[in-house]
């Protein structure tokens, strides 16, 4: 089942940023995921969601193969060795979700709604 990684970005250090993004991509890449949503316009549509935009320059959204394929990736020792790259460059909150399968069964009641 395909995974998607949700990362919500803040520069800090826009040429440190701009390096790791370039080495990232290729580890990315190696590792099967490739970018769905990479920037962008970012425009608020509820209440209160434009006082969260302050605090994110940019929304990243990068689809797995699967979890294992995700988590060799991030694991991975070029991925490792671009961290201190990474925290220099920006502040990213990243989360990770499962894809959306309609006939799977699930204990959770709004998942298949």
């Amino acid at each position: 089942m395909s995974v998607y990684m949700v990362a919500e970005v803040k520069k800090k250090d826009k040429q440190k940023y701009n390096e790791y993004i370039a080495a990232l991509t290729q580890v990315i890449e190696k590792h099967g995921g490739r970018y769905l949503v990479r920037g962008g316009r970012l425009t608020p549509l509820f209440k209160g969601t434009e006082l969260e935009r302050r605090h994110i320059d940019k929304i990243i959204i990068i689809e797995f193969p699967s979890a294992a394929d995700h988590r060799r990736c991030f694991t991975s020792a070029e991925y490792l060795a671009l961290i201190p790259l990474r925290d220099q460059g920006a502040d990213v909150r990243a989360f990770l979700l499962e894809g959306y399968v309609p006939d799977e069964p699930s204990d959770d009641p709004g998942r298949n709604d």
